[in-house]
């Protein structure tokens, strides 16, 4: 017989391992010799604690799923069961069994650890909805539409939910998205009808711009332009296309109508200078007739150089105050000189020239009381008001008495 510390071989060829409740049989051994037999069976033994170490090894360092654990710890210890191996069966057993533990502690954490992922993709998705559900109102087409798309690839990248949970939450995101297309589409096609009424009207404006840009009437045409380019903008846009076109049409119209103008105006201009040169010059020759000396004389040629200053045509607006103005003072002088002349040669007017020149004495008096009573009272707007007043009276006086003066009194 032959023996070791696990197992023995009797005389009949029997082996036996030794376990907690007492021997149990493992085999028969008739082959070889009894410490063969012993080390064949102490051979499976440690090809059972290869496979546990294994399966230990995989339990704590891989994701092996509960079911595929247990399955093996099962089929390990089916084999340590069946008592076909000599060696310390009992601390199989208890590993195997701690093994159990090990993977039912994993279960639970993987149980938590998805409840928990769970949870916080029900939580994400929740927050996409209420998104989705904000940009479905929005008006910012572009940026709205391109964080919809991102929020369907984040929505991607989550776990499912139950599929109840799941179904609710992406028919809620799914009818959001919908509601902004359809919107965004809405508004679009207005767009479209917009930018097509407006094109329809600026083909309008284009039209008559191309149909006056051969006008010479020059100041009504300019106004009508300018009409045209107010009704331009008030018109709206056109698509891009559309607008570019039409724009580059309405604006050569204008362009050439407006060339046109310049040149004539430029003519204009030139000829307008020419003509105040010659007008100047026509002054000056005027204004050497005062002082009046030899009124007949002054008349006659005043006379002449009026005629010649008419047949020269128009000057400068800007200019022609001035150099009208200069003929006007010339004018003014001959007209007083015939006045005073008119006055020493008729006595009736010397009465009449004594009577103005007493209304008018009366008229200055009267104000400069009323001046001092104003500013007495404080009112200084009235005072300055009738002083202006007053030195228009006063030099109609002063003219008035330089007239008396004439008549010799």
């Amino acid at each position: 017989m032959s023996s070791d510390p696990w197992g023995r071989v009797d005389e009949t060829g029997t082996v036996y391992v030794r376990t907690a409740e007492g021997e149990v049989v493992v085999g028969s051994w008739q082959a070889g010799t009894p410490e063969e037999a012993l080390a064949y069976f102490e051979r499976k033994y440690e090809g059972l604690v290869v496979e546990i170490g294994l399966l230990e090894r995989r339990v704590r360092t891989t994701d092996l799923s509960a079911k595929d654990a247990q399955a093996a710890i099962d089929h390990l210890r089916t084999q340590v069961d069946e008592h076909h191996a000599v060696g310390d069966l009992d601390a199989l057993r208890k590993r195997l069994d701690k093994l159990v533990e090990t993977v039912e502690s994993r279960r639970e954490e993987r149980k938590a650890q998805k409840a928990k992922q769970t949870d916080e993709a029900k939580h994400a998705k929740e927050a996409l909805v209420a998104e989705a559900e904000e940009l479905a109102q929005s008006e910012q087409w572009r940026s709205a539409g391109e964080r919809l798309r991102a929020l369907v690839d984040t929505w991607k990248g989550l776990p499912r939910l139950d599929r109840k949970s799941d179904d609710e939450l992406w028919h809620r995101f799914s009818h959001a998205r919908s509601a902004f297309s359809k919107r965004r589409k809405a508004h679009f096609a207005s767009l479209d009808a917009q930018r097509e009424e407006a094109r329809k009207a600026k083909e309008k404006l284009v039209v008559e711009a191309e149909s006056l840009s051969s006008s010479t009437d020059w100041a009504t045409t300019a106004a009508r332009y300018r009409e045209l380019m107010a009704e331009w903008k008030a018109a709206g846009r056109a698509q891009r296309e559309a607008e570019d076109e039409l724009w580059n049409r309405f604006r050569g119209a204008q362009d050439v109508f407006f060339a046109a103008r310049g040149e004539v105006f430029a003519e204009r201009d030139a000829e307008q200078t020419e003509n105040l040169k010659l007008k100047e010059e026509l002054a000056v020759e005027a204004e050497k007739l005062v002082p009046v000396t030899d009124l007949k004389a002054a008349r006659a040629a005043f006379r002449g150089i009026n005629e010649r200053w008419e047949a020269i045509g128009h000057v400068p607006r800007d200019a022609r105050p001035k150099v009208e103005g200069r003929m006007h003072a010339v004018e003014r002088a001959l007209k007083e000189a015939e006045e005073s002349e008119w006055r020493r040669t008729n006595p009736e007017a010397r009465a009449r020239a004594a009577g103005l020149t007493g209304q008018l004495q009366a008229a200055v008096d009267k104000l400069r009381g009323q001046i001092d009573a104003a500013r007495a009272a404080g009112n200084n707007a009235r005072a300055d008001k009738l002083a202006k007043e007053l030195e228009g009276r006063q030099a109609l006086l002063d003219q008035a008495l330089k007239g008396l003066e004439e008549f010799g009194g």
